[in-house]
């Protein structure tokens, strides 16, 4: 059993606020592209951001771009599992990224007031038994200060236009007309990557018919902020989670979402599908947006001298908050396989290992996710009630409780992913 520093169960931490269309402001003085580099990543969110301080760490020139003026501060992507705060771990910044957000050590399934499954994480064989959650953009900023610690910085505005490749390396061209030549370019740049589209690799999949509301919210409510409850209803699907500040993040299916969720909409959705015991009052939306959601796996993710990493190489449902978290485990591994090769003098074949050891377990999360969310949003009510009296009895197994546990926390995976 783990006995790190995290073991109980913490209170929310007050966290820096987030609100729509805030930017993180950053003074660090931007130097100009240079024409050659070891590794040129292509996207500076989490996944990106990670994959280029392991690498700056470890000596290895790294150039990482994004086309946005600055990042966004919106907290997005919010849960951080077990697997990744290990990872975090070794990239230096878990401890800190502990302090600002919320320990959270319960997933529950519900029907309205009733637990049909719920998932304890305090017996995973990790230093961080728990569901960890904390806005995006925190994870963000740590992971960038990280960079700048080590040497590396983003250079943004900076969109990638081409990218071509040879025996020897990649040359990236950017919108600018600049031009870089890399031993190993890395496509962190999301869903619609365009070094994937510059690969040729497909991305197999499809889309959720359903879009989905998100929303950070001040709630009038004096539940206790120990779990992370998913609501099935046949009205839809709500998961609601504790935030840092005393806020609160709904993701919700709706048939058609309006694309910035009021204070009302978000009410409604709380009202139809949340407590009733004791009812949820939404007194403010801090932060609001729907998307749609696919589940699509890259067909490789290598060719040649490029690499795909993150949402670039799988998307997926939201249940279990595990996109972002895969993708940062991506970044991690595939850094120290670069590192071994261009500091250490590892074989370009070690690099081969990256498909091998990540695209199994982002498809295992694909398909787990997937079946979490086509059994949470059934609509026909006889299989709803058969799939609430299945949950109910599944309860009461401890191995189901384990495996579950493991499969949210991505502890289950293999070691080297």
């Amino acid at each position: 059993m783990a006995t790190g520093p995290y073991r109980s169960a913490q209170p929310a931490l007050p966290g820096r606020p987030t609100h729509q269309g805030e930017r993180m402001q950053h003074s660090r003085e931007i130097p100009a592209l240079p024409a050659r580099t070891d590794v040129l990543v292509v996207g500076a969110g989490p996944v990106g951001l990670t994959l280029a301080a392991v690498l700056a760490e470890r000596g290895v020139e790294t150039v990482l771009v994004d086309k946005q003026a600055e990042g966004a501060n919106t907290s997005r992507a919010a849960v951080v599992h077990a697997r990744t705060l290990e990872v975090l771990r070794e990239v230096g910044i878990a401890e800190q990224l502990v302090a600002r957000g919320v320990v959270v050590p319960r997933f529950t399934v519900r029907d309205r007031d009733r637990a049909l499954l719920s998932v304890e994480f305090a017996s995973l064989p990790t230093d961080f038994p728990f569901t960890f959650l904390v806005p995006q953009n925190i994870t963000e900023e740590l992971l960038l200060e990280r960079l700048h610690a080590v040497g590396g910085t983003v250079h943004r505005p900076m969109e990638l236009a081409a990218i071509a490749t040879d025996d020897d390396g990649v040359t990236a061209t950017m919108a600018d007309g600049s031009t870089l030549r890399a031993r190993y370019a890395v496509g962190a740049d999301g869903m619609h990557s365009t070094l994937r589209e510059h690969t040729g690799i497909g991305f197999t999949g499809d889309t959720y018919a359903q879009s989905f509301v998100l929303a950070d919210v001040h709630l009038d409510w004096d539940r206790a902020e120990n779990e992370v409850a998913l609501y099935l209803t046949p009205q839809g699907v709500a998961v609601l989670a504790p935030l840092p500040g005393g806020r609160h993040r709904l993701v919700a299916t709706v048939d058609d979402a309006p694309s910035r969720p009021t204070r009302a909409d978000v009410q409604e959705l709380l009202s139809s599908r949340g407590p009733q015991e004791r009812p949820v009052t939404v007194k403010d939306v801090v932060w609001s947006s729907r998307f749609r959601v696919h589940h699509r796996l890259a067909d490789h993710y290598r060719s040649g001298h490029l690499f795909l990493a993150g949402d670039a190489a799988h998307v997926h449902s939201p249940a279990g908050g595990q996109g972002m978290n895969t993708g940062i485990q991506d970044a991690a591994n595939l850094a120290a396989k670069l590192a071994a090769v261009l500091r250490d003098g590892a074989p370009e074949s070690t690099l081969d290992a990256y498909e091998a050891e990540r695209r199994p377990v982002a498809e295992e999360v694909v398909a787990f996710t997937h079946r979490m969310t086509r059994v949470a949003t059934v609509a026909n009510a006889p299989l709803r009630g058969a799939r609430n009296a299945m949950l109910r009895v599944l309860d009461r197994i401890p191995a189901v409780h384990r495996s579950m546990a493991l499969s949210l926390s991505e502890l289950g995976t293999t070691p080297e992913g």
